[in-house]
């Protein structure tokens, strides 16, 4: 039975940190994506090695109490969401599991020696994405695509609609697409690398309802370009500004460094923690606002802040989290590696009339031993890849008073937190995670450390 294409009978027993589930068949594991704690399914191999394989689902013979019914007709084959198909209060328990695992297995932290707050809901599970970007195709007719890759694959996804988007995205979507079809613009060929058109990437301000749409391109020589954009801005009251970014780069890199206005505003206006923030294409901002709101307010109150502190915010994008604690401390700095995004920082603080704060472009790694003032307080929120180690160490050397930890990857964080606390200078006061990423696997982590 053992044997590519075979079928087999299993009970699901646990769901895998990628997010398919679990079962054992003779002491060897099998992994099927689309199942969850609970179910039992007839599934077929189709990938063998001698102690797992991957199987996909025929059958559900008997349907776990975690399963729900999934809101998009492609949620099985689109690599956007894996956990449609999960109800959401399991899936909060997945993440929490998923975080605490990493902690005692990577980290080698004992998560009774500190508080380890539930799970923090996100306020909305569907229509919750302040920003897509869909890479485009076409089918073997010729139709111009959007939408997500299969798993594993380059193999694209159409889609017209999305349920986790924001439902004001809809509408551009579909049509768009007709759009690009009827213009008659290429497609980029990512294996050729010929053609245009490689990106369709659309961001709202969940508060002002402001659309941005962009085109990412190979070439910024689009013909009637222009005219399209101006009849987007005329069609979509919402839209306020068409972009162009050029990436001729032939990796897998999503923008490149150069972005253009080709018609109306070339960012989108966002209300954030009583902060008005403008936002471009490719700047950084969490993707769910409402969350993001609610996770600066858990950070604010166990801060306690008394004004006088110094704060450093690593990797702060475009002010997120600088500008509204900068209004409750003496002095903040931020540091952040991407122009772009300092541009917006420097542009937010200025728009806001917050005068305490200063930012500083570069590597962390770079900055922080060179900064004259020594901080009270550290903020870091790295990218997936967590802390450079030079970070965690001169972080040891440092000992600053607390530290605050975000993390959007429970292995990198346990990996940093276990170097941070075997130094002996930082102790772990409380973890909360957070579900920023409904229907998703990604779980977010916010740890406050005390030297």
């Amino acid at each position: 039975m053992w044997q590519q294409g075979a079928t087999l009978e299993l009970e699901i027993t646990d769901v895998s940190n990628s997010g398919e589930g679990v079962g054992r068949y003779q002491d060897r594991v099998v992994f099927v994506p689309n199942t969850v704690t609970g179910d039992l399914v007839r599934v077929r191999l189709e990938y063998l090695k001698d102690e797992y394989a991957r199987a996909i689902v025929l059958e559900i013979l008997n349907r776990s109490q975690h399963r729900t019914r999934a809101r998009c007709i492609v949620a099985d084959k689109c690599g956007g969401c894996q956990w449609q198909h999960i109800n959401d209060q399991y899936q909060g328990q997945l993440k929490e599991d998923q975080l605490k695992q990493a902690l005692k297995r990577i980290g080698q932290l004992d998560i009774q020696d500190f508080l380890f707050s539930p799970i923090l809901k996100s306020t909305e599970s569907l229509g919750y994405r302040n920003r897509v970007t869909y890479p485009l195709g076409k089918s073997s007719t010729g139709a111009v695509q959007a939408g997500y890759y299969q798993p594993k694959s380059h193999h694209l996804v159409n889609l017209n609609q999305c349920p986790v988007q924001d439902v004001h995205f809809n509408p551009l979507l579909a049509e768009i697409k007709q759009d690009i079809q009827q213009q008659n613009w290429s497609i980029y060929d990512e294996k050729t690398h010929l053609g245009l058109l490689r990106h369709l990437s659309l961001r709202i301000g969940r508060r002002t309802g402001e659309v941005l749409l962009t085109l990412v391109s190979s070439d910024g020589n689009i013909p009637n370009l222009q005219e399209q954009a101006q009849q987007w801005l005329t069609r979509y009251p919402n839209l306020i500004g068409v972009n162009l970014n050029l990436n001729k780069n032939k990796g897998n890199s999503i923008f490149g460094t150069k972005t253009y206005s080709v018609a109306g505003r070339p960012y989108v206006r966002e209300i954030f923690a009583d902060l008005e923030l403008h936002l471009g294409s490719d700047t950084f901002f969490q993707i769910n606002t409402e969350m993001a709101e609610l996770v600066l307010q858990i950070i604010i109150q166990e801060l306690q802040l008394k004004g006088t502190e110094t704060l450093l915010d690593a990797y702060c994008g475009v002010g997120t989290f600088t500008l509204p604690i900068a209004r409750l401390v003496n002095l903040a700095i931020g540091i952040e590696i991407q122009e772009a995004s300092l541009e917006r920082a420097y542009y937010n603080a200025n728009l806001n009339k917050i005068e305490n704060v200063t930012f500083y472009q570069g590597k962390v790694e770079e900055v922080l031993p060179n900064l004259e003032v020594k901080p009270d307080l550290i903020i870091l929120d790295p990218p997936r890849k967590g802390c450079a180690g030079e970070v965690i160490e001169q972080l040891c050397e440092l000992k600053v008073p607390r530290l605050v930890y975000i993390s959007c990857q429970p292995p990198t964080l346990a990996r940093d937190l276990k170097i941070l606390t075997q130094s002996g200078n930082y102790k772990i006061r409380r973890i909360q995670s957070a579900d920023f990423f409904p229907q998703t696997t990604h779980v977010e982590s916010i740890v406050f450390l005390e030297g």
